[in-house]
């Protein structure tokens, strides 16, 4: 899903990415009607690590996704998103036991295809930055009103100790498991590309 989603002609642009001060993927959200409104998703959180958000990416602390809606989505069952967290701030809201989404930290609609550079100004003002993809297609994901909350059972059976999220993504000392290896690979990846002068050659 993320690396469909870094394709930079119809998703998250890799300068983007390198901009966010984290990264969330939460894959297969379940709707829970037709029209309006969903279930639950259960997904993982990565950050950069550092005082300054500039190091290597965390390790990735599993979060959970409960209620809000999909204005855009009429009569999807089920989507996967991308929510690019942009500022200390959002980082700071969702470190808690729970955050609602557009009272705790703000969310804006990510941007499509070749409009996706735009998206970078857009990021720069709200906390988190949405994608959402379905069929193929991303669109913009209508989160206000839904809550994010680690997922302590999720990360305990991860790493087999009791971890907070923050311990996790911001401490420096939780070492990648072997399941989460793939998404940083793929997050550090990204970020060399990000990093990379045009053309790809430094002659």
């Amino acid at each position: 899903m993320l690396k469909s989603a870094l394709n930079q002609k119809v998703g998250v642009t890799k300068d983007l990415v390198d901009k966010a001060k984290c990264v969330i993927i939460i894959p297969s959200v379940k709707r829970a009607g037709v029209g309006f409104g969903f279930d639950y998703g259960r997904g993982t959180m990565s950050c950069r690590l550092g005082e300054n958000f500039n190091g290597p990416w965390s390790a990735p602390a599993m979060y959970v996704l409960e209620g809000g809606n999909f204005g855009l989505q009429i009569g999807v069952q089920v989507t996967d998103l991308v929510l690019l967290v942009m500022n200390e701030r959002g980082v700071n809201s969702l470190l808690g036991s729970k955050s609602k989404l557009g009272v705790d930290a703000s969310v804006a609609a990510g941007s499509l295809g070749r409009s996706a550079m735009a998206a970078t100004d857009l990021g720069m003002r709200a906390d988190i930055l949405a994608f959402s993809r379905t069929g193929g297609v991303y669109l913009g994901a209508v989160l206000n009103g839904s809550t994010l909350r680690p997922d302590n059972t999720g990360n305990q059976a991860l790493y087999g100790r009791e971890l907070t999220a923050k311990q996790i993504v911001r401490s420096g000392e939780v070492p990648v498991p072997p399941a989460g290896r793939p998404l940083i690979q793929m997050l550090d990846q990204a970020r060399v590309v990000a990093a990379a002068p045009a053309g790809g050659d430094n002659k």
